[in-house]
């Protein structure tokens, strides 16, 4: 198709489209030209916003690396994480679910741990945390044999592959559900903390004025054949950024129950205050399938103050 009018490249791409052989991906391509031709219409982008905007699109590859994922970080920074997450689950979106977005902080080869051992891999002062987990089916029949990766940040709001002074897989681990459907572990309280703005999302965050908080909270992803693997956040009520998640992740099914403890606990070893989570997981019947990992290492030499 010679193309003699704006109206026309669309129509030559649908066109060019309307062969792929893939259903599912001809309807893809279809709504994407659709609605991103239609977008540039409407705002009527200038020849140097699309400059700026295939700028930022690069750079957002050029910024990620093994131990850091920009474009993860885009998609929540822009609620696109937490829109697939609710639209995909909680029967397609039509209930409330426990499943939350996956962020760009997790990592596939998390250590298998016992259950009652800990996550603390080397010296992370902070509170002490204690966390009994509860896996179920729909019908309330505990899960056994499900594998449960757990990760979360430290008391001073660092993911370990983010800082070089936390040990390998520090508050990382992946635990096994007894027949019970039950495991427990130990841990730090964490931190909210600060997303790295040093790259697009960051010029996003500023455009915008919002600051680039996440309020604490842990991460769960539950894997076993035959359930759908829910992939999981559990946040701090008290936290004061609660409300205003830079990443727009947080729902009321996954505010979670966290009790302050102002005891010492001999049984565990706890001075205090510590705290203690009880969490029970519903399963879904359905595929199970682990992500692709957003990070797959850690980074040498960096420092909080590189993150923000």
């Amino acid at each position: 198709m010679i193309i003699e009018n704006q109206d026309m490249v669309t129509e030559a791409v649908q066109e060019a489209f309307s062969r792929v052989e893939d259903l599912r991906l001809r309807e893809i391509l279809l709504a994407l030209v659709r609605h991103l031709h239609g977008f540039v219409r409407e705002v009527r982008l200038t020849e140097r916003e699309f400059g700026d905007a295939v700028r930022l699109i690069a750079a957002m590859g050029q910024k990620t690396t093994a131990a850091h994922n920009e474009v993860m970080l885009m998609a929540g920074s822009l609620g696109i994480s937490s829109l697939v997450c609710l639209l995909n689950n909680g029967n397609q979106g039509q209930s409330e679910t426990q499943a939350n977005m996956l962020g760009p902080f997790w990592r596939d080869d998390q250590p298998v741990a016992a259950s009652g051992s800990s996550l603390v891999r080397s010296p992370t002062p902070g509170d002490a945390l204690l966390v009994s987990v509860l896996l179920e089916d729909a019908l309330g029949n505990p899960v056994a044999g499900a594998e449960v990766d757990v990760w979360h940040s430290s008391p001073e709001g660092l993911y370990e592959n983010q800082d070089a002074k936390q040990a390998e897989m520090n508050l990382r681990g992946r635990f096994v559900s007894d027949e019970r459907g039950r495991f427990t572990f130990r841990s730090v309280k964490p931190a909210g903390y600060p997303i790295p703005i040093d790259g697009p999302v960051g010029d996003l965050v500023r455009a915008t004025r919002r600051h680039h908080f996440r309020p604490a909270h842990l991460h769960f992803m539950a894997f076993k054949p035959g359930f759908k693997t829910l992939i999981s956040q559990v946040y701090w009520p008290d936290d004061p950024n609660i409300e205003s998640d830079v990443q727009f992740g947080v729902t009321r099914a996954l505010i979670g129950n966290y009790v302050r403890h102002d005891e010492a606990s001999d049984e565990w070893g706890f001075a205090a205050p510590w705290y203690s989570l009880d969490q029970r997981f519903v399963l879904e019947a359905g595929e199970a399938r682990r992500p692709l990992a957003p990070i797959s290492g850690k980074v040498q030499g960096i420092s909080k103050a590189a993150r923000v």
